[in-house]
Parts: structure tokens; C-alpha cells; sequence
């Protein structure tokens, strides 16, 4: 386990829905921890979102106390409505741990997302027209955010937790239609008998895409220190640059003040002709109300 590299006496934190697969990586991470000379701890998240969430979530958090755990905590958070109720929950959720893990002053946080989460994000992903960085899916490491299990298959965690006698509990939301992830995980099992090693295939096309992904976004943020001043974004710098460069210097620089969640490939070829198909056109309408104008040689973000 990649966390275990961690000097010893380190924290180390897994976040835990009670589901199989962060079920398996809590129990997995309670057991190697003791041999590495870790401490483990454990996060549990109640978004508050469904009846009982309070009690589920203690009933996680007294579990890992019953485990060994050295720490363990929920995380009330509160869910608003920016990019869509799974975007909202995502977004409150990170907030909290991340938080929590600065407080703790932990060395890594563990996230048990499985090959078939993987495979689902890059689907969901590319549905979005997201481009490279869509397929290149969920990074095993980002920052103190670690996920072992990216090339586990699901049904392994749920075996683990049969053969160790843990009982995950079954997110409702997993299955309800009204969420885009769930309606795709529905589908998974057709898409896979009509293709087989989709799955696999999707995990191994994310880690070749990521390192693509990864060199490009370098790139544009060099770009961007060159591009960014304080009247705006210098349309030259930009324009000089390949398409691909181009549209994430872009995406870079109007993320500062519209979440990346929010902008779609629409969004980018739209600021994109203000750059380089520029025949006197008016702004260019962002997520909440931002709207990006072109003055002269210069492009810039006007708030509502």
C-alpha cells in the first residue's frame, strides 16, 4: 500500500462511507498500518442527504474505534447546489476532509475508489466532451489524496468483506436513477459483456492519458505566467500557442473565478474565438454570471 511508505508514526487517514470498497480499504489499512508503525485513522462523511445518515455514520466512526483505529471522526457537512447535487455533495465532502486532515495533521488520506470507478469517471468524462484530461480519469495520487485500489476490481472488495466478516452498508444513491453515475453503473455490466475488458481498458487508457495529460498541463501553466497580467490575459501570448496549449491556458484562467466543474468545452471554444476568430463579438457568458469581454489585445472576467 503507497501510504505505507509514509515515515513511521505518520497519520494516515482512509475516508469510509461503510460501503464495500472503502469497508475493505479501512479494514485492509487498520491491518498493514500496525506493521508499518503507522497510526490509522478514519473519516466518516454524513452529507445529510438521506434519513439515518447520522446514525450510519456513527455507526462507522464506532467501528473503526472497535478496530483499533487511532482517530476516528464524522464529518457533518452541509450540501449546496453549485454544479448539480453530485458536484454539490463532492465538493462539500473534499472541503471537510481536507479540513479535517490539516487539523490531524495527517500524511495521507486513502479513498477507495475501485477499477470500475475509474472507468465510470472516464465514461462520464468523455460524455461531458472534456477532452484528454477527462479520459485521463482519477490520479492514484494528488497531493495528501492517495487511491490504492484504482486497479482493484469491485467485486474483490465485496468479497474481501465477506471473507473478513464486515457488513458494508448499501448507499441507496448508488442505484437511484436521478444521479448521471448511478444510471452508468446500471448500464456497466451490459457495456462490459458487449465489450469485453471495457473496463480494464478504460483503467489503462486513464494512466496513458493522464501522463499526456499531465506533460500539456505544464506546459500551459507556463504559458499562463507569461499570459496572466494584472489588466487580464494577454490575447498574443495566447494565440501564439497550439490549439492544445491554447484551450488550457483558457480553461486555467477562467477557472480562477468559475469552478472547473462548471465549464464545459463550449465554454473554452467560445472564450477560444474571442482569441482567435475575433470579429468585434460581445462577451462570452460563463457559470454564475461571469462574462468574459475583450478589450483591445487583452481578455478579461467581468463579475455579475
Amino acid at each position: 500500500m503507497a501510504a505505507l511508505d509514509c515515515p513511521a508514526g505518520s497519520l494516515v487517514l482512509v475516508a469510509c462511507s461503510g460501503g464495500a470498497d472503502s469497508l475493505a480499504l479501512a479494514h485492509a489499512l487498520s491491518y498493514c498500518a500496525k506493521r508499518a508503525s503507522l497510526r490509522a485513522g478514519l473519516l466518516t462523511v454524513d452529507h445529510g442527504l438521506q434519513a439515518g445518515s447520522a446514525e450510519r455514520a456513527a455507526g462507522v466512526r464506532d467501528w473503526a474505534l472497535s478496530a483499533g483505529f487511532s482517530v476516528a471522526e464524522v464529518l457533518t457537512v452541509s450540501v449546496g447546489s453549485s454544479g448539480g447535487p453530485e458536484a454539490a455533495a463532492r465538493a462539500a465532502r473534499y472541503a471537510a476532509l481536507d479540513a479535517a486532515a490539516e487539523r490531524l495533521g495527517a500524511a495521507a488520506v486513502l479513498l477507495g475508489h475501485t477499477r470500475e470507478d475509474q472507468a465510470e469517471t472516464v465514461l462520464l468524462g468523455l460524455a461531458r466532451g472534456s477532452g484528454i484530461r477527462a479520459a485521463a480519469g482519477m490520479p492514484a495520487r494528488r497531493g495528501r489524496y492517495l487511491r490504492p485500489l484504482l486497479d482493484v476490481p469491485r467485486a474483490t472488495t465485496a468479497a474481501f468483506c465477506a471473507a473478513a466478516g464486515l457488513t458494508p452498508w448499501c448507499d441507496p444513491h448508488n442505484s437511484d436513477p436521478a444521479y448521471a453515475r448511478s444510471r452508468l453503473r446500471a448500464l456497466l455490466p451490459a457495456l462490459e459483456e458487449a465489450a469485453p475488458g471495457l473496463v480494464v481498458g478504460l483503467a489503462r487508457t486513464a494512466r496513458m492519458a493522464r501522463a499526456d495529460a499531465d506533460v500539456l498541463d505544464d506546459l500551459a501553466a507556463d504559458v499562463s505566467r507569461r499570459a496572466v497580467t494584472p489588466d487580464g490575459l494577454d490575447v498574443d501570448v495566447v494565440a501564439a500557442q497550439p490549439a492544445a496549449i491554447r484551450t488550457r491556458v483558457l480553461h486555467l484562467w477562467a477557472s480562477g473565478a468559475v469552478s472547473s466543474f462548471d465549464l464545459t468545452s463550449l465554454h473554452i471554444t467560445a472564450l477560444e474565438a474571442l482569441v482567435t476568430a475575433y470579429r468585434g463579438q460581445g462577451p462570452v457568458s460563463l457559470p454564475g454570471g461571469i462574462r468574459a469581454t475583450r478589450t483591445g489585445r487583452t481578455l478579461r472576467l467581468v463579475a455579475p
